[in-house]
């Protein structure tokens, strides 16, 4: 696909700077291979409206404080500017980054047929959309929000002319709405290059630091990490805990973590670091001895490609598409989710383990065969292609 004629719009609730970081600035100049006209609407980072040009044409709502205000102003305004873009911009395709922004791709769909425009859509996902956002924070009337949900996200797939899963698991939940879509499947972008560029700085076999990143929400599973590395702690005193990712998204969940390191000892032995880019989650994935994803649901878990891709091995819940990345005993291990005990002796075995060196290597050869910016442009090439022409060629995973 060369064809600066063809226009896409993505759409979604992702958050945006202006300009944008080096993740998405890489991400988007790697698109510009597929030779179309390319159109975002999401959220910036701040009260503002931002429309600007970096690779693609930025369409930025105002990021309001609240989740379900995000999601009422995502329904409100997205679909009158998807619409006006489409007869604007002639938008041939838009891909909804989950089945819910998906309802919008639908109904401006069957509204530019109304009006003699075939426009195609396509639905991705990248979690488990039907509980995700509950086990991120409690909801107040969750009961109606999840019937809304479901409706949404039933009609979006119903609609869809071509589905986009990041994993097994995500694959199979699409499926089981739109059996005869065409489906393919290509992990998130993530910027590799960060995480290969430089060698290690500290040994494998030398470290001693565990590593977890991500949001810090109820559906990660930091509190049982918090109780199996309180476990181990005295057994081995200079093993450090480092909690690397947004701690303010749900403030009432990073209290009670605060909380329960204070409980247990260990205000010296965990750190709180923050977010940070993806250049400094490589420097602490580097000097790391094992990356934890103690998660209760995870569409794939990026992160455990990215400590792997730094030779890091990686511990993960056996829960959805966890085990797509983590081989049992070959480049990380698995732990049934919420089992503290099951956690507490995997990271000390790990940490016992003398032959730690050759899992990382398993690990970072794996990661490097399981995604490539070259690959993730391809995925999008093939789908783009298919929905255009009209055509299925139901692309199967790559073999893992």
């Amino acid at each position: 696909m060369s064809d600066h004629s063809v226009s896409v719009c993505w759409l979604g609730s992702g958050r945006y700077t202006q300009p944008l970081d080096e993740t998405q600035t890489k991400k988007w100049a790697a698109l510009t291979e597929l030779g179309v006209d390319m159109r975002v609407i999401g959220f910036s980072t701040d009260l503002r409206f931002r429309h600007f040009f970096q690779s693609a044409h930025f369409y930025l709502l105002p990021e309001l404080p609240a989740a379900p205000l995000r999601y009422l102003e995502l329904f409100l305004l997205a679909p009158g500017l998807l619409f006006w873009l489409a007869l604007r911009h002639n938008i041939q395709v838009i891909v909804s980054q989950s089945p819910i922004d998906g309802a919008i791709g639908a109904f401006v769909k069957l509204v530019l047929r109304l009006l003699g425009r075939r426009v195609a859509l396509v639905v991705e996902s990248h979690g488990d959309f039907r509980v995700s956002i509950f086990q991120q924070r409690k909801l107040s009337g969750a009961r109606v929000y999840s019937a809304l949900l479901n409706v949404c996200a039933r009609f979006a797939l119903r609609h869809a002319d071509g589905l986009r899963s990041v994993s097994g698991m995500t694959r199979q939940q699409l499926e089981a709405y739109a059996p005869t879509a065409p489906m393919h499947q290509f992990m998130a972008w993530t910027d590799s290059a960060a995480f290969t560029e430089k060698s290690r700085a500290v040994p494998l076999s030398k470290s001693q630091n565990v590593v977890y990143a991500g949001v810090l929400i109820p559906r990660k599973g930091v509190h049982i990490l918090i109780e199996a590395f309180a476990q181990i702690a005295s057994r081995f005193p200079q093993t450090m805990l480092y909690l690397v990712g947004d701690a303010w998204i749900n403030e009432a969940y990073t209290q009670q973590l605060k909380a329960q390191v204070e409980q247990f000892g260990l205000r010296s032995r965990v750190v709180f670091v923050g977010a940070v880019s993806q250049q400094a989650l490589a420097a602490y994935l580097g000097r790391a001895r094992v990356l934890v994803l103690p998660s209760f649901s995870e569409g794939l878990g990026r992160v455990l490609v990215e400590a792997m891709l730094c030779g890091t091995p990686a511990i993960g819940s056996a829960v959805d598409g966890i085990p797509d990345v983590v081989q049992d005993g070959i480049n990380g291990y698995l732990v049934p989710p919420g089992d503290v005990d099951a956690l507490t002796h995997r990271i000390a075995g790990v940490l016992d383990d003398l032959e730690i060196e050759a899992m990382g290597a398993r690990a970072q050869a794996f990661a490097k065969t399981f995604f490539s910016p070259e690959a993730y442009v391809e995925g999008y090439r093939h789908l783009l292609d298919e929905v255009l022409s009209g055509t299925r060629h139901d692309r199967q995973p790559a073999a893992i």
